[in-house]
């Protein structure tokens, strides 16, 4: 049964709306009924959802994994040999539809033992590798494989990012991040909770209509429905803004319907270049890789063009994924320059990249030959998966004297032959447990395990989380046709982008 969609009155503030984010979310007020609001997905078919999706990720050990499901609320016990594959099972638990909360019980064992003092000093050699942590006033201990981080630093984003690094260390069981956030000034309830309302608003992940916004004593309070967790996770980090002491997100009820059936309007009406270009500008101002440069933005109809020089190539990367995330953005063209302040010798680049090879936990069993010449970084060799190869570029792009990464890393090109017809199933699977996508807006077509994906969707990043569902679903391969519509850039122009371009009615 569809549910019927409530006539909204978009001239409202989320924070005028506060009441009617109560436990049925204004249900009289928006027609829709008590039934259908409470209603969920089984926990039998989320467990059998998350345990599939495990079998299908190449960072997550599925057979040394168990999951279970009791009233939304999934448990996930076992081991697995380092935190990145602990903190990934996490992940997709929480991406999945009918997941209220994940209780995570893995326990991280490390194939090989290493010393706390050897661990002690890999975090610090990782922290200073790091283009962004590098000059971050951060002190380590280790205990029994547990890392304990304690210093100060200037935002709750650089925060995370510190225990992110150390995380990715082999060897490291857990982390306990003891750093203390210091502003550089305070700020008034009412400029957070502006700020707040702001990031919410230019997250393309994240629906804003439908959550209320409260600061008290530098203290934010949210409320409201996500559609799925790692929806409700996103919103608590984008509350994250300078001056909060901390984030209350309890009153985010998960409501799985509301991905699809209560949409916000303004996520996909006109948003003017002007109005983009300070989205995209303040997205950089919360992100620890990109704010300390100068990188220029021009928007032209919705289609970012970023400009500038930044010292190492992780900054220019993810310039570019911050654009992307921000309502509006329909593409995005990267000319960001990677100027290091001093590029080292062949020698020495080889040397810092096989260094951070060897360190990380998924790679270091490989035999991967690094090339370097002037500052760009060839790889070869074989891994066992394109997954394996794409993180170990990732890798050495992280380096932060590495101008250009070329990856001739092979894999075992594996593609598991199914009938068409259950390709089409397993993918109209995927994209109904998909949090991102809209199932009845996407049209499959199958032939020979090839995919073809037509119909419109309403945001850039729902297309690429389309074609990615399918190949999960075990496509060969997929040919993206779908249209991202909105209404954009002035009288009678009504979008959309496609992968062939613009259309003027």
């Amino acid at each position: 049964m569809k549910i019927v969609k409530p006539v909204k009155n978009t001239n409202l503030r989320p924070t005028s709306c506060g009441l009617i984010f109560g436990l049925c979310l204004g249900l009289c007020v928006c027609g829709i009924s008590a039934a259908a609001a409470m209603k969920n997905v089984e926990d039998s078919r989320i467990t059998s959802h998350i345990e599939t999706e495990y079998w299908a990720d190449d960072a997550v050990p599925s057979n040394a994994i168990d999951v279970d499901t009791n009233k939304g609320v999934v448990a996930l016990s076992g081991s697995v040999d380092n935190v990145l594959a602990k903190d990934r099972a996490e992940k997709i638990a929480a991406a999945t539809v009918g997941v209220r909360a994940v209780v995570n019980r893995i326990v991280v064992v490390p194939p090989v033992d290493r010393t706390d003092d050897v661990m002690k000093k890999a975090v610090k050699d990782a922290l200073l590798a790091d283009p962004a942590t590098d000059s971050f006033e951060v002190s380590v201990e280790v205990d029994d494989g547990v890392v304990e981080l304690v210093g100060t630093v200037d935002s709750w984003q650089e925060k995370q990012l510190c225990a992110t690094v150390a995380k990715g260390v082999k060897g490291v069981v857990g982390v306990q991040n003891n750093i203390d956030v210091d502003y550089k000034s305070e700020r008034s309830d009412y400029e957070i909770e502006q700020e707040v309302q702001a990031r919410l608003a230019n997250d393309v992940r994240v629906d804003d209509s439908l959550i209320a916004v409260k600061v008290k004593d530098q203290k934010v309070i949210l409320s409201g429905a996500v559609g799925s967790l790692q929806e409700k996770n996103r919103a608590r980090s984008d509350a994250w803004v300078g001056g909060v002491d901390s984030v209350d997100a309890d009153g985010l009820e998960i409501e799985w319907w509301a991905r699809d059936e209560m949409r916000r309007e303004k996520l996909y009406v006109s948003r003017g270049d002007e109005e983009i270009k300070k989205a995209v500008e303040d997205a950089f101002l919360y992100d620890p890789r990109v704010y300390s440069f100068n990188v220029q933005v021009e928007v032209s109809r919705g289609t970012v063009t970023l400009s500038g020089v930044v010292d190492n190539l992780e900054a220019k990367k993810a310039a570019a994924q911050d654009a992307r995330d921000v309502v509006g953005v329909t593409r995005v063209f990267n000319n960001i320059k990677v100027r290091p302040s001093a590029v080292p010798s062949n020698a020495e680049l080889e040397a810092k990249v096989n260094s951070a090879l060897v360190a990380d936990p998924y790679i270091e069993r490989f035999e991967i030959t690094v090339a370097a010449y002037g500052g760009t970084v060839y790889l070869s060799g074989d891994v066992n998966t394109s997954w394996e190869k794409d993180r170990a570029g990732n890798v050495a792009e992280g380096v932060k004297v590495v101008l250009h990464v070329v990856n001739n890393i092979d894999f075992e090109h594996r593609w598991t032959w199914k009938p068409d017809w259950q390709i089409r199933e397993d993918i109209k699977d995927e994209l109904f447990w998909s949090p991102f996508v809209d199932e009845d807006e996407v049209y499959l077509v199958v032939d020979d395990g090839v995919v073809t994906l037509n119909g419109t969707v309403d945001t850039y990043s729902e297309r690429r989380s389309a074609e990615d569902n399918a190949y999960e679903g075990g496509a060969k391969d997929v040919i993206n046709n779908l249209t991202v519509t909105y209404k954009s850039y002035g009288p009678g122009y009504y979008g959309p982008y496609s992968p062939y371009g613009y259309y003027y009615p």
